[in-house]
Parts: structure tokens; C-alpha cells; sequence
């Protein structure tokens, strides 16, 4: 019982710590900082692949199998962002 509320403490902590550091970046680094975040949408799509490695109940698969859709979603849509971002900096070849 008590595990599961440090596991809301470390949970809470890390919402407010993320929204803390997040919302004090400026503008000009967000691309950055997108473009490193997707490499840890990667990995976060690894360690969910291995989970489902792992799983041995059909609902550990379920949960496994959903969080791999998610993960695959979140890194792909992440890149697809940062690609349009991208855009946005380069000039047209007609105005050089």
C-alpha cells in the first residue's frame, strides 16, 4: 500500500518538476529540445518493446502491446513536428 503512494509522490514530483522546466525555456530552444526529447521517445519505444518481451498474462501483453502503439505514436509524431519546425528556419531559394 505504501508503495503505491510513493509511487504518486515520485509521480506528482516529476509533473511539477517537468511543467517547472518546461514552461522557463525559451522560444529559440524549443526545436533543440524537441529533437532531444524524440531520442528519448526512442528509447522509451525500446524499453516498451522489451516489456512486451516479457509479458506473460494476456493482460501484461494488452497493456505491453498498447503501450508499444503509444510509444511508436509519441516518437513518430514527435519527429514529424520537429521536421516542420525545421521548416519554419529555412529560406526559400528564390529570395537568396
Amino acid at each position: 500500500m505504501i508503495e503505491g503512494f510513493v509511487a504518486l509522490y515520485i509521480f506528482m514530483l516529476a509533473a511539477f518538476t517537468g511543467y517547472e522546466v518546461i514552461s522557463k525555456v525559451p522560444v529559440i530552444l524549443h526545436t533543440p529540445l524537441m529533437s532531444g526529447s524524440n531520442f528519448v521517445h526512442g528509447i522509451v519505444l525500446v524499453g516498451t518493446m522489451v516489456a512486451l518481451g516479457h509479458a506473460e498474462t494476456g493482460m501484461q501483453q494488452l497493456v505491453g502491446f498498447v503501450a508499444v502503439i503509444l510509444a511508436a505514436g509519441n516518437a513518430v509524431g514527435g519527429y514529424v513536428v520537429t521536421e516542420r519546425m525545421l521548416e519554419m528556419f529555412k529560406s526559400s531559394k528564390g529570395n537568396q
